[in-house]
């Protein structure tokens, strides 16, 4: 039987949204295995698919740069150890460098990009300018992804304070069009454009857990198929960009939109600060002991 910590119990939790006794519970008929224990918690209590995506664990800021013409673009991520320095001037404009740096290059591998010369920079590298931020903010700094994109269309930003940033490749349309389709991923953060092209294994599991939740209702074969399915299409409509509602017409869907402007998204991106990154967790009590645990054995 595995040890159930306080820690597995709170990252259930944060995974689910669910009470701390049944997280514990769940992670203890599960031996341990969170994810696991995560597919109990939803099938017995209907919850949505996992909360950790809207996580952020680190600091830093993301910055985008489309050229003149509109056709190519970028998005990087910076990160830094402390909020105060994600809004320092010279590391903004940092990020901004790199991100022009990125579009003009094509670049997007970050060992890579180190080597090159930051744009506005005046032949210093990407790694030089990024050491010379660290002696002179005093923290470690870090690019830590970058993505590049180029149309023949038009391409579209939008920045959520410096912390959500999207590039929306838009065939058709017009820029008014294309900045409120970033703004919408930006706040409904949609997985992909369509529902083809959700991981078939997320899709699996999706459906795996919705068929388990429908069986416990009891109900004939065939009404559980059909209540399976109508769930999996509701999550592909959740998931999917086409299938949302769009946030400035609630009642209308992307889709649908897109089509009443003769206009179709080829792809987006988007990063969020810190998304995925787990920040180490103070426990001071727990430093104090030890160190004065250290203190006596000396």
């Amino acid at each position: 039987m595995a040890e159930i910590t306080a820690g597995m119990v709170k990252e259930l939790r944060e995974l689910t949204g669910l009470g701390m006794m049944e997280c514990k519970k769940a992670l203890a008929e599960a031996d341990g295995d969170i994810k696991a224990a995560e597919d109990l918690l939803r099938i017995r209590s209907g919850a949505k698919a996992s909360k950790a995506a809207g996580r952020v664990a680190a600091e830093g800021v993301v910055a985008a740069y489309v050229t003149a013409d509109g056709k190519t673009g970028a998005l990087v991520e910076v990160n830094c150890e402390t909020d105060f320095v994600g809004k320092n001037d010279d590391f903004v404009s940092f990020a901004k460098s790199v991100a022009e740096t990125v579009a003009t290059t094509g670049v997007t591998d970050v060992a890579a990009l180190s080597a090159l010369a930051l744009a506005l920079a005046g032949g210093s590298t990407i790694d030089d300018a990024r050491k010379a931020l660290v002696m002179k903010l005093g923290e470690n700094l870090s690019v830590r992804r970058a993505v590049r994109l180029q149309t023949t269309g038009l391409l579209a930003t939008y920045l959520h304070g410096a912390r959500i940033g999207v590039l929306v490749d838009l065939q058709g349309g017009d820029e008014t069009l294309g900045k409120d389709l970033a703004m919408h991923i930006a706040a409904s953060k949609p997985m992909c454009v369509s529902s083809d092209q959700v991981d078939p294994a997320l899709l699996a599991r999706e459906r795996d857990i919705y068929t388990a939740q429908a069986a416990e209702s009891g109900k004939p074969a065939d009404i559980v198929a059909r209540m399976v399915d109508g769930r999996v299409a509701k999550y592909l409509a959740e998931v999917t960009l086409l299938g949302q509602d769009f946030v400035k017409d609630p009642e209308q869907k992307v889709e649908k939109l897109l089509k009443s402007r003769g206009a179709k998204v080829n792809a987006f991106h988007m990063f969020i600060v810190g998304e995925g990154i787990e920040k180490k967790s103070e426990d001071f009590a727990a430093e104090v002991a030890a160190a004065a645990g250290q203190v006596q054995k000396s």
